[in-house]
């Protein structure tokens, strides 16, 4: 038989019997929208928690840490770091705080800052990184004089050397009227320089020329340098504190490396296999990951649990299918009957009844998703959730269930084969019917 021909038969069979077909595909119907409810709302559960992890902070982010560790996270440590796969960037956040340089700013150096809460990164990183600018255009490699970029508030940091403590610095919140006053330096304006206080008289003061890299927006989940702090070129902060030790001839211990580095990974599916990697070379690290793995995995238990529930439902519109099936192969013995005498081929009778089969099932499930879309649309509307807790209320207009593209294919792709699988017993059955008998039954 062509398979025009087979597709016809398919269709007049099915709409020969329109209630008993209609119920069967309501049965897959409810089957496949339920478990693509059930599933996009694990899926909007998983969203919302990757979201609320993301205010806390960088989900690709790892923190290095080496305390006591045998190996030093030093340049080439770091050059190996980089090396891993799906490392996208890394960079050790340097700073000294052995040596006592000063920012000055104003007419007689009235105006400084400690620098203390400056970090060295490697100039590459900062965008990589995630920190945003106001104005200026950050960090530039070998430049001079030295390029700083500076935390949002940082300027508030400097105090005036002609007032009494407590009085020598600006508050960089709101008065009771609300208002904010500005600093008492203008980075964008004002000359800066940098310079090594002298421990000894006999030592050498050394100054630094500073140009104005930009201010950042203030984050404090990307750590405190985007408020009061301030980023400078690794190799420039190396430099300033070499000519303090010089300078002050003092004698630098010996380097144990960098106290702190941070790696962001190109996904965050990769974040545990890197962070792994560089706990084997002897680091210690931190991520988001040591929260978002345990709550992924009650995402994963809560959605195979509503997903079995849903499944329940799929499993009796399978019955279904097979009853629909076998009460149409009783119905048409004899038509079978004549198809074999008049010399139709076994797998042309198999093909017919698997084709009404799959059609229940894939117009079950088309229906099916379409259904789901509309109770996800209703979910997120209502802010309805019985995600949380299994039931709950999660305030109009938040998104509670997400139906990505895979789900729907796979919500079509279930349903047939489960259309498919309902009606293959019936199937070898209706080939196996003997021709004569089939045209004696009444």
């Amino acid at each position: 038989m062509k398979i025009f021909d087979l597709i016809t038969m398919c269709l007049r069979n099915l709409t020969r019997r329109k209630v008993r077909t209609l119920l069967t595909v309501t049965g897959v119907v409810v089957g496949t929208s339920a478990i693509i409810v059930m599933i996009s709302i694990g899926v909007g559960m998983n969203k919302s928690q990757e979201e609320m992890l993301a205010q806390m902070g960088d989900l690709t982010m790892i923190d290095i840490y080496n305390y006591g560790g045998q190996t030093t996270l030093d340049d080439k440590a770091m050059a190996q770091i980089l090396a891993l796969p799906h490392v996208e960037v890394a960079t050790p956040f340097y700073q000294d705080y052995n040596i006592n340089i000063t920012m000055y700013a104003g007419k007689n150096d009235r105006y400084k800052m400690y620098m203390y809460n400056v970090v060295g990164i490697y100039p590459e990183a900062f965008a990589a990184l995630g920190y945003q600018l106001k104005d200026g255009t950050g960090l530039t490699e070998g430049d001079a004089p030295y390029t700083v970029v500076f935390g949002e508030k940082a300027a508030y940091q400097f105090q005036d050397t002609k007032k009494r403590p407590g009085y020598n610095r600006v508050d960089p919140y709101p008065d009771a009227n609300g208002n904010i006053k500005d600093p008492f330096v203008d980075l964008k304006k004002d000359k800066l320089v940098i310079r090594t206080e002298k421990q000894k008289d006999t030592a050498k003061e050394y100054e630094f020329k500073v140009a104005y890299g930009g201010t950042m927006v203030e984050d404090w989940s990307k750590g405190y340098q985007t408020s009061q702090g301030a980023f400078m070129d690794i190799t420039d902060l190396k430099k300033i504190a070499s000519d303090y030790y010089r300078a002050n001839g003092i004698k630098k211990t010996e380097d144990s490396g960098y106290q702190e580095a941070k790696v962001k990974v190109t996904d965050m599916q990769y974040v545990a296999e890197v962070e792994e990697a560089i706990q084997d070379m002897g680091f210690q690290t931190s991520s988001m990951e040591s929260i978002r793995k345990p709550m992924q995995e009650q995402v994963r238990q809560q959605q195979l649990v509503l997903g079995s529930l849903a499944a329940i439902s799929l499993f009796v519109a399978a019955l279904g299918i097979t009853n629909t099936m076998v009460m149409s192969i009783y119905e048409r013995t004899r038509e079978i009957g004549v198809m074999k005498v008049l010399g139709c081929f076994v797998d042309d009778i198999r093909t017919v009844f698997l084709m009404e089969a799959g059609c229940i099932g894939f117009g079950g499930g088309v229906i099916g998703v379409i259904v789901s879309f509309i109770v996800s649309f209703l979910m997120n509307f209502f802010g309805f959730s019985i995600g949380s807790s299994m039931g709950g209320y999660a305030g109009a207009g938040s998104t509670v269930s997400i139906i990505p593209p895979w789900l729907v294919l796979f919500g079509l792709a279930f349903a047939t084969c489960i259309g498919l699988v309902s009606g293959y017993y019936p199937a070898n059955r209706a080939v196996q019917i003997s021709a004569l008998e089939a045209i004696k039954h009444d």
